[in-house]
């Protein structure tokens, strides 16, 4: 009996089904041994992780805190601590596997909702990892996310300071993050996404985080209409020592931000950090150099919206320029975001509380942009291309901007969203939440 043979056409079916399945795994969370896990990378990414979260909790809580008036203070932080809140129970839910898992260019999968395929089976030695991470565990890269996720409906909540009623914004955040933020993120972030298929560069959140808050800071500033008395009586800030210690938090916090977008312990998150001082540090001074110019005196709340400002424009940009694009990227930062919290804003007539569009919209488009400008090839793989970062820039506003009004409109008709006039007078402290500071 002469032995079997398996035909050159089977050959090749088992070849490409084996191909098949192997770029399966690598294009979605797949299971592998933790042997395969980098230490070093872990480590870096829970030390991000950490330094994210402290960006919100507590570095946008103080930072917001601080520029509101005394009988709103509480209500501001409570905003930035009930977001996180309720931003980690939808992420966990239903947001990552629809923002980082494959599906269609639009939007990803539920096959992973409430983690349903993550595992850590030390017995059999097993670890799942995400296809975009595959260095670290899955459980690691989805708790970074999540403070991405985190932060950018709390940045929102600076543009209505001291006017939203408190349930209004907890309905309104829960839709946001679902409808607006998650497919965003994956349009961006996840391969299989539609601008990540044409190229577009956003290593760290310029379009995803800053361009969506912004548009949708500006859109809910408009649709609230402006506080009681806004320009016929001066709103003074009421601790811009809280702002400073605020915005330095979230300076520190960045780091994990951008350089932990690298997703490993390497030399581009290196570069990332080193970039993001550099930004940084060049937008304060154009900042202050500006309001030099222009009112002849430099004020603390200037150099911090300054930082703010650079830290948003090189966040796109950190992971693929080099030192010359840092120090552009800053300077042209500081002056573009004064005008857009000055000029723009008195152009506009929007009271926009705390310049959310002013700084993280116009911030996020000139790094979106200026990203194509200066990315290097070595670190982008390939040429920056302008146009393909205009479409992801003015796409992503246009979106946030749309749903934005349309969720507002939705909230509005089933709970109402603003304050009356005599609440607001008294302060969000006491009406809606019994407390205020002495």
């Amino acid at each position: 009996m002469k032995p079997s043979r398996v035909s050159p056409p089977l050959l090749t079916a088992l070849f490409l089904l084996l191909a098949s399945s192997q770029a399966l795994a690598e294009s979605a969370p797949f299971r592998t041994t933790p042997d395969k896990i980098s230490a070093g990378d872990t480590a870096w990414m829970l030390t991000s992780t950490a330094l994210v979260l402290l960006m919100t909790l507590p570095g946008l809580a103080l930072f917001y805190a601080g520029m509101v008036r005394k009988k709103n203070v509480l209500a501001t932080l409570l905003q930035s601590f009930a977001v996180c809140c309720l931003v980690t129970a939808l992420w966990v839910a239903v947001g990552y596997s629809a923002a980082f898992t494959p599906g269609s260019p639009y939007l990803g999968g539920f096959g992973e909702a409430f983690l349903n395929g993550m595992v850590f089976d030390r017995v059999a030695g097993v670890v799942s990892v995400s296809h975009i991470a595959p260095t670290i565990p899955e459980s690691v890269f989805v708790m970074f996310q999540m403070t991405f996720a985190i932060i950018t409906p709390a940045l929102i909540t600076g543009a209505f300071a001291e006017r939203m009623k408190f349930g209004g914004l907890m309905l309104f955040m829960a839709l946001w993050s679902l409808l607006i933020y998650v497919p965003v993120a994956h349009w961006v972030w996840e391969p299989g996404g539609w601008l990540a298929s044409m190229g577009a560069l956003d290593f760290a959140g310029g379009t995803v985080v800053h361009i969506n808050a912004g548009a949708a800071g500006l859109v809910c500033a408009f649709y609230l209409g402006k506080r009681h008395n806004y320009g016929r009586e001066p709103f003074f800030p009421n601790n811009l020592g809280l702002t400073m210690i605020g915005a330095s938090l979230l300076w520190v916090g960045w780091f994990g931000f951008n350089a932990g977008s690298a997703v490993a312990a390497d030399g581009r998150a290196g570069l990332a950090m080193l970039v993001t001082q550099l930004a940084t540090a060049m937008a304060a001074m154009t900042w202050m150099l500006v309001e030099w110019i222009q009112r002849q005196r430099v004020s603390l709340l200037g150099a911090c919206s300054g930082a703010v400002a650079g830290l948003v424009a090189i966040t796109p940009a950190s992971g693929f320029v080099g030192v010359s694009g840092a120090y552009v990227i800053g300077m042209v930062a500081g002056i573009a975001c004064y005008w857009g919290a000055t000029g723009l804003k008195r152009m506009l007539g929007v009271d926009d509380s705390l310049d959310v569009f002013g700084i993280h919209g116009i911030g996020g488009i000139v790094g979106a942009l200026l990203t194509g400008v200066f990315a290097l090839p070595e670190l982008a793989g390939g040429p920056g291309n302008v146009g393909v970062q205009a479409i992801g820039a003015f796409t992503t506003l246009a979106y946030s901007a749309v749903g934005t009004l349309l969720i507002l409109v939705v909230v509005d008709k089933l709970v109402g969203l603003r304050v009356d006039a005599e609440h607001e007078q008294v302060g969000l402290d006491l009406s809606q939440h019994g407390e205020q500071i002495p």
